[in-house]
């Protein structure tokens, strides 16, 4: 139940419904006027839900809450998984554990704080492991999987700063549900755009199927007022060759670009050119890209490429803001799945985690946002996107912190758990060019350089029994310098801490 609220706010809520489309406003004042005569708070709460609930769009789904227990989780470092490699340089994060309590915790200290989240979900019934039957008592349906994200995306949403982007990797089979699912979070709004990834160049078939060699990347953003970093790809070897000419000026090789407009064509922009030698260039069907005083400027600073008939500006080699193309929606310049499976091969010397993502992947993604950017990933696996923002930083020379949550599911090929098999040692190798045991053996190391920076490890920890045996309690054992807070000088300041922060979080879902 909702505390603390007024019919005022209740009714608040409802004109942002329609603001956004959502309710009608015809139905808002009825359920205005019903609130307002409601006898008791109770009675306007449930009058306003029926105003708040989301039309649905094609797929229903069952709104589960995670079933926490009333034991207080926290994050408790683990020293011997954390390393430093430079102490000028940033501290990174790794939590062990479910990430929905990791949420939770992340919510103390970066509410609003994240820039960039970037995750991998399981997509269903053969890759969600035992995540559903740790869970929830029911099978692994397309259902657990919609049920298990609508949490994790509403928690996700408030850790998102102002200018916030999210990227979730999905399949083809998932891809409508999933991105219904973000558009009830996000609003379809937000919604930025859906990216076609080329996971493999395989032609392999099955009967009466086509071959499915691609996957989609889903892309939000916390407002629909965003900004976006331009982002490039490589150019093709086609487009490289165009760049073939070349005056002798000093301005380097250039290629030719049409100065026709695409469309609509406005009177600013229908003329004839008279060019300075009083040749005449007749307006094109769809008129000029620019004015008539733009050209002039170009001609004047010998940017007009005129031969014949063919009026078109320089475009040179030298002044282009990148060597790439802008990228578009279709991905198929990325390495492929089996080359991410290589590369973690060569880190690890073994490795039995299957369909890691490439690392230029999430690269990808995480460089729309700023080089300033906090990156969270609460889907880590083997910890692509921390290696993914490592390299970033060392190639553009940004800021980037990575945050990475993931749970330590124990299986035959990794008895120890993902996250202590996998994922401590991946970022361990790529950051610091050694392993835990000191061995620096492995063949990533032979062709790269360390990454650097430091690493903080956590696991999601409880009271243990023999610590409520020696009558400790959580406000003992939670260290909150690792919320970025300073030790707390009494035991009431941190009472008071502890449970405005922890009992905050967990509730806030719930309301």
């Amino acid at each position: 139940m909702l505390k603390d609220i007024t019919k005022q706010e209740l009714i608040q809520e409802l004109e942002n419904r329609v603001a956004d489309k959502i309710l009608e406003p015809t139905n808002f004042e009825l359920l205005k006027k019903l609130i307002e005569k409601a006898d008791t708070l109770d009675e306007a709460i449930m009058i306003s839900e029926l105003g708040t609930t989301y039309k649905r769009t094609g797929f229903h789904f069952d709104k589960r809450l995670e079933n926490l227990s009333d034991t207080i989780k926290y994050f408790k470092k683990n020293e011997k998984l954390s390393f430093t490699t430079d102490e000028s340089k940033p501290n990174h994060k790794l939590i062990i554990g479910d990430n929905y309590p990791s949420l939770l915790n992340l919510l103390i200290e970066y509410k609003r704080a994240i820039d960039v989240i970037y995750i991998d979900p399981p997509y269903g019934k053969d890759s969600m492991g035992e995540f559903a039957e740790t869970n929830y008592e029911n099978a692994i349906t397309r259902d657990n999987l919609l049920s298990m994200l609508y949490p994790r995306l509403i928690l996700a949403k408030m850790l998102l700063s102002e200018n916030g982007l999210i990227f979730c990797s999905i399949d083809d089979r998932n891809h409508a549900y999933v991105k219904g699912l973000f558009d009830e979070v996000f609003t379809e709004n937000c919604f930025v755009n859906s990216f076609v990834w080329q996971k493999n160049s395989s032609n392999k078939t099955e009967k009466d199927k086509f071959t499915v060699n691609h996957e989609y990347v889903l892309m939000y953003s916390r407002n629909s007022a965003r900004q976006l970093h331009d982002t490039y790809k490589e150019l093709a070897e086609t487009s490289k060759k165009a760049y073939n000419k070349d005056d002798h000026d000093g301005r380097g090789l250039y290629a030719t670009v049409s100065l026709q407009k695409p469309k609509n064509p406005g009177p600013e922009t229908s003329y004839d050119y008279v060019d300075n030698s009083g040749k005449v260039w007749p307006c094109p069907p769809k008129g000029w890209r620019m004015v008539e005083k733009k050209i002039r400027a170009l001609e004047n600073d010998n940017r007009l490429y005129m031969e014949g008939e063919t009026l078109r500006v320089k475009d040179y080699w030298n002044e282009r803001k990148s060597t790439g193309k802008r990228i578009d929606t279709l991905w198929n310049d990325l390495p492929e799945n089996s080359a991410a499976s290589n590369e973690l091969l060569s880190i690890l010397s073994e490795s039995s985690f299957e369909n890691p993502k490439p690392t230029a992947l999430v690269k990808r993604c995480i460089d729309i946002g700023n080089k300033t950017a906090i990156v969270l990933d609460f889907f880590a696996g083997s910890g692509t996107t921390g290696q993914a923002v490592l390299e970033l930083n060392k190639e553009d020379g940004g800021k980037r912190e990575f945050i990475l949550v993931q749970n330590n599911e124990k299986t035959d090929e990794n008895p120890n758990g993902i996250a202590f098999d996998v994922t401590t040692k991946r970022l361990k190798r790529v950051m610091s060019g050694c392993c835990y045991d000191s061995n620096s053996t492995f063949d990533w190391i032979k062709n790269n350089t360390a990454l650097g920076d430091n690493l903080d490890v956590y696991e999601i920890a409880e009271v243990a029994n023999f610590e409520a045996a020696e009558g400790k309690t959580p406000f003992e054992v939670i260290d909150e310098t690792l919320y970025g807070v300073e030790k707390f000088t009494t035991m009431q300041e941190k009472v008071e801490w502890v449970c405005n922060n922890f009992e905050a979080t967990q509730k806030q879902l719930e309301e």
